[in-house]
């Protein structure tokens, strides 16, 4: 049994990735700000999870949920927030906000976490950070673009500094069908979708067994990349 630690492991892609670790008879902490919200698969009343309540703004506090955290072999960065907005007036409490949960909390989650990561354990450790092709292509919404730029960064930095003790890996989803694909334009959508191979949106489910990938069963060589998940719509 892997014990994987799930930031908004709640919703969307996470819950998708809370509903695979569990179907394969693993045990998940999830993190997230509320649970209120209730799609699908019933994780609130699951015997492998654990819900935890935190805001990933509150960086002050994070040591202190690091300690809830008994055992740990695999870490994913999943939670992020994008707004609708561009550089023009943005608000500093939001860009605060923004890079707290998309780059600052990821990164000192790494930090806290690594040594109980290191502990031995039937499964070489793994970090899987999920940035986004924000991070790729100068995204309008420039702090959500900074930021996921930077956890691409975060993800090389870390598989380095660890050499091998720990696997390090990220996704880039191009857009995703989820509640995040509100906060994008019609008329950014309509353009995107033309760029795509088969001209539609990625699925959580999709997203979400390429991070299992990552997490579970991939080859141990494959450490400090970021898989491009995009539909041929940045192809490189």
């Amino acid at each position: 049994m892997r014990h994987v630690v799930i930031t908004g492991g709640n919703k969307g892609i996470g819950l998708a990735l809370t509903q695979k670790f569990v179907e394969a008879g693993d045990s998940v902490q999830i993190i997230a700000r509320d649970f209120s919200n209730q799609e699908g698969f019933d994780y609130q009343n699951h015997p492998l999870v654990i819900c935890t309540p935190f805001d990933l703004t509150d960086l002050e506090n994070l040591p202190g949920l690091v300690t809830s955290i008994a055992k740990i072999d695999v870490l994913i960065n999943n939670a992020g927030m994008m707004e609708q907005i561009t550089y023009e007036g943005y608000p500093d409490q939001q860009r605060n906000d923004s890079l707290a949960v998309n780059i600052i909390a990821p990164v000192k989650l790494i930090e806290l976490l690594a040594d109980k990561l290191k502990v031995p354990s039937e499964y070489t450790p793994r970090i899987v950070n999920n940035a986004s092709i924000a991070g790729q292509i100068g995204h309008p919404d420039i702090w959500y673009g900074i930021s996921k730029a930077g956890l691409i960064n975060a993800t090389k930095a870390f598989s380095k500094a660890f050499e091998g003790k720990i696997i390090v890996n990220a996704v880039a989803p191009s857009p995703v069908e989820t509640d995040m694909l509100d906060n994008i334009p019609p008329h950014r959508q309509q353009a995107f979708l033309k760029n795509t191979i088969t001209g539609r949106f990625a699925t959580a489910e999709e997203v979400a067994e390429s991070i299992h990938w990552l997490a579970t069963e991939s080859p141990e060589y494959i450490n400090g990349i970021c898989l491009d998940i995009n539909n041929g719509s940045f192809p490189r």
